[in-house]
């Protein structure tokens, strides 16, 4: 019975006992995951681990891949096995040429990588030539030569870090504080001195700007020491992995910071550039141009959060492509009206404060936004037309005219004598020379038909000046002009009517206006005139 009991035990443990792990070459993953399984703590066999080398001595390529996995664990490298390809005929697609190849992390140790060798994956000749180069610049010289002067009570650990750990983090982080300032200052000066090179002139918002953009540029730089420095200090993977991560959304966010400060400093200069060109256009293209860069700087920051975070850059970039793209099919009129918005700004075909007539919309154009463009009628109705609407039709720029034209019929009533029509005409003449807003070259008064009510008078003349409102108040002052100089001249205008002649009334005399046309009067009223 006892044999029996004692069978069956034997038996359940062989059932029950896992397969020992073997070294397997036959893909990339088999191989990353023989190389590193053998040096961890609790399974350390170097030998079989070197068998990721080929070409080499076991003791060298023991050496080579125990400098793979440190440098690895001091960069905090944490390799995810899910995305280790396990096809043993696995290909690049992203590099010509080379069909066996795997790269285990692209952006930070592209020298690091496996190729195909017959059947089996290992490590390339240039991974074995580069190791060495890469484990120095990872772990420079002072890093063994520093731990020989920490004392036994140093190495204590507390909560799974030593207490030289503890004390060299420390030193780093207030050395870096030291150098804040000295960088800050430094890179200020370098910023400022640029900009008077090139802008010759100084303005407070923008040494603001740059002042602000110092900083952050600061900071990245001492993030950059530190991330340069922190694997001396040998921490574990798991450690080293958190704070390269913290550390790259800290640079992350440093980034946008500057890029942001940077688009800032950009528009206070084009802002200014702006104020000194003659159209207002430029002016209106400030925020426009402003919030398409600060979005496209936050769409970037975003991408590069998602693959700190662990995702694929190339998935990222093809699902950020394949979102636009079925956003723009989702928006194709938000798109037409962003096309049609640059259209404008590169075409100008007209600028703010312009008078125009687009289709049956005519008025002043007050804003032209990233959708539509606000057109003020003289009723002070306000009309969005679409940037695409306005790219495609007609439009007449009124604003962009030299001189404002303005034509009219003036007419006589017909009873009006020879020489005050005569008088009349010449008048009208000398107002327009008088009138400070008329050209003085170019008009045309005179007497030009028979009406059906009246005789015509013909009034073509040019203002100077393009506002609309200034336009109507120039009309204004010389229609005033032209009444009171008629009634001075003592004509007046007709109105439509009919006249019915009877050669004589009974009992009375025949109906007659009396009309001055006394030569030494008309003469003075056109010396009056001229003064």
């Amino acid at each position: 019975m006892n044999k029996i009991i004692y069978l069956l035990l034997l038996s359940t443990s062989f059932l029950f006992a896992q397969e020992p792990v073997k070294v397997d070459l036959s893909s990339p993953n088999s191989t990353i995951y023989t190389h590193l399984y053998f040096l961890q703590p609790d399974s350390y066999q170097p030998e079989k681990a070197a068998k990721t080398v080929q070409g080499m001595d076991t003791e060298s390529a023991v050496e080579i891949v125990e400098k793979i996995k440190a440098i690895m664990d001091g960069k905090g490298l944490m390799v995810d096995f899910s995305k280790v390809p396990s096809d043993p005929m696995y290909k690049d697609s992203l590099v010509f040429g080379s069909a066996n190849k795997y790269v285990l992390f692209p952006e930070d140790i592209p020298e690091i990588y496996l190729e195909k060798t017959g059947t089996t994956w290992g490590y390339s000749k240039e991974t074995i030539r580069s190791t060495a180069a890469l484990y120095d610049a990872t772990f420079p010289w002072y890093t063994t030569y520093v731990k020989k002067f920490i004392p036994n009570a140093g190495y204590r650990s507390l909560f799974g870090i030593k207490i030289w750990q503890y004390i060299a983090l420390g030193l780093l982080l207030l050395i870096c504080w030291g150098l804040f300032y000295i960088v800050h200052r430094i890179l200020f000066f370098f910023l400022k001195r640029i900009h008077l090179v090139f802008s010759h002139s100084t303005n407070k918002d923008i040494t603001d700007s740059l002042r602000k953009l110092a900083r952050p540029i600061a900071l990245l730089l001492l993030m950059s020491f530190i991330k340069m420095m922190l694997p001396s200090i040998q921490f574990t993977l798991d450690i080293n992995h958190v704070l390269f991560i913290g550390i790259n959304i800290i640079i992350t966010v440093f980034w946008i910071y500057v890029f942001l400060n940077l688009v800032k400093v950009v528009m206070s200069i084009y802002r200014t550039y702006a104020a000194k060109t003659h159209g207002k256009l430029d002016d209106q293209l400030v925020p426009i141009l402003h919030k398409f860069l600060l979005g496209l700087v936050l769409f970037f920051g975003l991408l590069r959060f998602l693959t700190i975070l662990g995702m694929d850059p190339t998935t990222v970039v093809a699902g950020a492509s394949i979102g636009g793209l079925a956003f723009a099919l989702a928006s194709q009129d938000t798109v037409k009206n962003l096309i049609g918005t640059f259209m404008i700004f590169l075409d100008k075909p007209f600028h703010i404060g312009d008078w125009i007539e687009a289709g049956e919309v005519i008025g002043t154009v007050e804003t032209v936004g990233f959708r539509s463009t606000t057109v003020r009628a003289a009723d002070t109705s306000v009309y969005q037309i679409p940037n695409s609407t306005l790219s495609e039709i007609v439009v007449n720029n009124k604003g962009l005219r030299a001189f404002r034209r303005y034509k009219t019929e003036l007419g006589l009533r017909y009873d009006t004598p020879p020489a005050l029509v005569d008088a009349f005409v010449k008048g009208i003449e000398i107002i327009i020379k008088n009138h400070p807003s008329t050209r003085k070259d170019a008009y045309n008064v005179a007497f030009t038909g028979f009406g059906d009510s009246a005789l015509i008078i013909l009034v073509n003349l040019y203002f100077v000046q393009l506002e609309w409102g200034i336009e109507q108040a120039s009309k204004h002052d010389f229609h005033l002009d032209i009444l009171k100089f008629a009634k001075e001249l003592g004509v007046d205008f007709a109105f439509p009517s009919s006249t019915l002649m009877i050669e004589q009334f009974p009992d009375k005399s025949t109906f007659d206006l009396k009309y001055n046309t006394d030569d030494d009067r008309i003469k003075s009223l056109m010396e009056t005139l001229k003064k």
